[in-house]
């Protein structure tokens, strides 16, 4: 199966704030931009599904407005990015230095924030790409955040895990506003 990842579009917010599951807006114009970069290269009829967070949304109905022959955008939280907790909203710079050891001394399992770890975004995502197999399409849409990108792409090389070490963390996702297409 192949599986677009399309990542939302950059946020309004000033640079340096953590905002994995806050809700926070994208920039207007860069969303259409990316909308219409990406109908111009999706596959006819991809059935698409979309985070619940309003940032991956708008660039849900942006493309759509675009692509007409794209199957109504369903919500899946799953997709959501990853939740820092008592973190989100505050400056990464700001965030105590020990708080990054604890959370690299145990990527898989620390709750960096108090809400969320790696390993359950690796499990939701996993579940997700279960589920998408069983759906039967042969290509797909997901329009979504990093995290969940990366935690797709760990899983595509090493299944639902667990991940033992932040090196096996992917480094690499399209910046926003942009994808990547993989096969599942």
């Amino acid at each position: 199966m192949k599986l677009w990842l399309l990542r939302h579009a950059r946020v309004t917010l000033e640079a340096g704030l953590c905002y994995g599951a806050s809700d926070v807006p994208a920039d207007a114009a860069l969303t259409q931009g990316a909308a219409e970069s990406a109908a111009a290269l999706l596959p006819q009829g991809l059935p698409v599904w979309v985070s619940g967070l309003g940032r991956a949304q708008q660039l849900a109905h942006a493309l759509r407005a675009l692509r007409p022959d794209l199957h109504t955008p369903l919500t899946d939280t799953r997709l959501n990015e990853m939740d820092f907790g008592h973190w989100e909203l505050q400056r990464w710079d700001a965030v105590p230095r020990a708080a990054f050891d604890t959370w690299m001394a145990d990527f898989a399992h620390h709750r960096f924030g108090g809400a969320e770890s790696t390993q359950q975004v690796i499990d939701r995502v996993a579940d997700a790409l279960h589920g998408l197999r069983e759906s039967g399409a042969s290509e797909a849409l997901w329009v979504t955040h990093a995290g969940v990108i990366r935690a797709a792409q760990f899983v595509a090389a090493h299944g639902r895990g667990p991940i033992t070490d932040v090196a096996q963390w992917p480094q690499e996702a399209p910046e926003p506003g942009s994808h990547l297409c993989m096969d599942i």
